[in-house]
């Protein structure tokens, strides 16, 4: 008879860190119209025609308002894509991102 010593099989991990998320801003102007900013948010950003308007409104009032967050990549995407559709009517429609804390 052989005693055998069994030995924990140990695994490291190798632990990857999430990527950093961004926010998606809108940034109120007084010249885009609401409806058209309300059109931009439930086409780039997939809103309902209710989430849309209250993000609309909360930038109307506050100046600003985070309309999403995604990673950086996602993020710039989606703002360029939404300020480059305001731009095509000639309105001065702005979406920034910034990292998340």
């Amino acid at each position: 008879m052989i005693d055998a010593v069994t030995k924990p099989r140990t695994k490291t991990r190798t632990k990857t860190e999430r990527p950093r998320l961004h926010k998606v801003i809108l940034v109120n102007d007084d010249y885009t119209p609401r409806e058209f900013v309300v059109m931009v948010l439930k086409g780039e950003f997939r809103m309902t025609e209710d989430e849309a308007y209250k993000v609309m409104i909360t930038a109307h009032r506050r100046g600003v308002c985070v309309v999403a967050v995604f990673t950086k990549d996602v993020a710039e995407t989606k703002a360029t894509r939404a300020t480059d559709a305001g731009r095509a009517k000639g309105y001065p429609l702005l979406f920034t991102t910034e990292p998340e804390e």
